[in-house]
């Protein structure tokens, strides 16, 4: 097979609501999520050897652990379930989203590489199986076998796809460190009245916009508790001219801002950049 390429987008968490607690370890949370256009690349080809080569490589390499990483626990997961048999392969990531942001540039490679593997007939499943398998991956690979926004509901983990495309003109910030996301829900407090959302009636950019207004990210304390310097971040976002709001996404680190215009986010980008040269900091637009 010849070499393919798959783009692996990143997802937004919008907004983070923790509506209970089932352990210490085990949250029960609702989430408004997005998709943008900013991607990891993956480029797969069959490897004639009898193991797997995966390569990490761009800008954000560092970190990821070459021999226990997504990309390894699906081809694992796959192979021990007798689902991939005799097939082995050379799989090149080139990451430029960062590890360990809250941004699912891990679980987006698992779900991409999952995706291909079911759509070449390297393995035969039906949804229902495909889920299964990305949840046994990590928590937010189901949410990424489809980059259709979605609400996330509930302690069963409902993902509720929606066909409107909004758009959104969105700032990225991530300030060079990770967030540890066992320590922040171990240090969460905050458990928000589940209210419920009127997902029907959010069908415009304006409702979306005014609904993500009044919601916020139930983590953001327990992230600023440990991390200070997010606090800092999230407020000079908030103060740049039309930023209707900022906040953490997932667990963080990254933080985001949205935006009245893409004129009014890369004039904010460039300031922020000026002030905190070393950080990452991008604009996108939702896909």
């Amino acid at each position: 097979m010849k070499k393919i390429k798959i783009k692996c987008f990143c997802k937004i968490n919008l907004c983070l609501r923790v509506i209970g607690k089932i352990t210490k370890d085990y949250h029960v949370i609702k989430s408004f999520i997005t998709f943008c256009n900013i991607f990891d690349v993956v480029a797969i080809s069959t490897n004639k050897g009898l193991k797997d080569k995966i390569i990490f490589s761009g800008k954000f390499k560092q970190g990821i652990n070459k021999k226990d990483n997504t990309i390894s626990k699906v081809l694992k997961l796959l192979r021990k379930q007798k689902l991939l048999k005799n097939k082995y392969f050379e799989i090149n990531v080139k990451k430029n989203i960062p590890h360990g942001s809250g941004l699912g540039g891990a679980s987006s490679n698992a779900a991409s590489l999952l995706n291909f593997l079911k759509k070449k007939n390297f393995i035969k499943i039906n949804e229902s199986k495909k889920i299964k398998i990305a949840r046994q991956v990590g928590f937010d690979v189901p949410i990424l076998l489809n980059n259709k926004n979605c609400f996330l509901v509930g302690k069963n983990e409902k993902i509720i796809r929606i066909k409107k495309n909004f758009k959104l003109n969105i700032l990225i910030v991530y300030p060079n460190f990770i967030c540890s996301t066992k320590k922040i829900y171990k240090a969460n407090r905050k458990i928000t009245l589940d209210k419920k959302w009127n997902y029907a009636n959010i069908n415009t950019n304006e409702k979306l916009i005014n609904f993500l207004i009044t919601e916020d990210n139930d983590l953001e304390k327990s992230v600023i508790k440990l991390y200070p310097k997010i606090k800092t971040l999230i407020n000079i976002i908030n103060k740049q001219k039309g930023c209707y709001f900022s906040r953490i996404t997932g667990s963080g680190s990254g933080c985001i801002g949205i935006f009245s215009s893409m004129k009014t986010a890369n004039s904010a980008k460039k300031r922020i950049r000026s002030k905190f040269p070393k950080f990452w900091c991008v604009t996108a637009k939702t896909i």
